[in-house]
Order: structure tokens, then sequence, then C-alpha cells
């Protein structure tokens, strides 16, 4: 299983969640060891490039070793992150011609991963997104404006209709803490584990009647 979604979405709070309560194996992206993060929030154009061919090559070689190392004891893996990231952040980070080029890079590493089981992305309102991200007080977010994370969501949204093959699932998270409230929680565990889920996207909302 995937958990994606925007800056300050709730991904990882969700993973660990998922980890401690179903003895699950977490895999979580390994942002902060970039060494061109900070730089590109404050420098976009001068570092865009090296930050996206870095995220790209350290999501891939983590990704592929964490696949061909399935440890048994787990039930299932869940992850914060999957490649398809990496298209969909360059896509609003790099020039035109920048982007043609990693793109068909891309697609070569790309096809060498499996697909995951379930793909969730916890959809949020920008507003909400902010306060999270200036709450959890990390330097090199900062300078994260709405305007950018509004160009993310709909790359996100611009990769989920071109997408087939693969189970979507659209979880509208607004006006839910699924982090510090059980209720909100326990129906988000319901959404994930006890429904079944074509392929194609999904759209459910947590909010409660």
């Amino acid at each position: 299983m995937v958990v994606e979604g925007n800056i300050g979405a709730g991904k990882t709070s969700l993973v660990k969640r998922l980890a401690e309560d179903y003895g699950a194996k977490p895999v979580f992206e390994r942002f902060e060891q970039n060494p061109f993060l900070e730089k590109f929030y404050q420098q976009p154009e001068r570092y865009a490039l090296s930050l996206e061919m870095s995220f790209l090559a350290d999501r891939y070689d983590q990704l592929k070793k964490e696949v061909q190392t399935r440890d048994m004891f787990y039930p299932f893996m869940v992850a914060d992150y999957y490649l398809m990231k990496s298209l969909i952040f360059s896509r609003n980070t790099l020039a035109e011609d920048e982007y043609k080029l990693y793109s068909h890079l891309f697609h070569i590493i790309h096809a060498s991963l499996p697909k995951p089981d379930l793909y969730v992305y916890l959809h949020q309102e920008v507003k909400q997104l902010m306060w999270n991200i200036q709450t959890r007080g990390r330097d090199y977010e900062k300078a994260i404006t709405p305007e950018y994370l509004e160009s993310i969501q709909e790359g996100y949204f611009h990769f989920f209709r071109q997408q087939s093959g693969i189970r979507i699932l659209i979880l509208d998270t607004r006006e839910v803490d699924f982090v510090h409230n059980e209720d909100d929680y326990q129906r988000l565990l319901d959404t994930l584990f006890r429904r079944e889920y074509a392929e194609g996207v999904t759209r459910c909302s947590l909010r409660p009647l």
C-alpha cells in the first residue's frame, strides 16, 4: 500500500500509525537527507533539476531494495510515497525542456518497479496544509507558498486522470483529524480495509455525516 498526498497532508503520520497497529513494514521517504532540498526552496530555478534527479535516484534505490527484501514476518508493506511522486513534482518544478528529458529517464526506471496494491491519496485543502506546515516548523519549508501547493495538487489530479491498471483511492480528509481523533481514524481504517476497490479512481469522503 502507498499513502500519498500533498506536503503536510499527514501521510507519514498515517503510515506510522498503520505500521504500529497492523505490524506492517513501513517505508519512509528520506527527504531530509537530500542536500538540495533547502537550496531549492530558496532558489528553485537554480536547483530544481538537481533536486529532482537526486530524489529520483534515491527513491528508486530505496523502493527497489525494499521490494526485493520483503520480510515474511510483515503482513504487508506501507510506504509514504511512491516513485510517481518524482514525476508529479518535477512537472511543476522543471523547465519544459528539462522535464521532457527527465520524464524520458523516469519512465525507463519506473517500468522496473511493481505497482502498489492500493494507491491512497489524502486530499486536504491548501489552507489546512499551510497550517500543518507552519505548525511542524521545518526551516526549509518556510518558503512554501499556497500557489506551490495548489500546483502540486493539480499535478496529482493530472496524474490520476492518466492512470489505468491501478487502484487509486482519493480520500477527502477535509475537516478530519485522523492523527488526534480516534473516530476519524477508525472511519479511515474502515474505508481502507473493509471495502473492495476496482482498478481506476475511487473517491471517498471521511467527513462525518
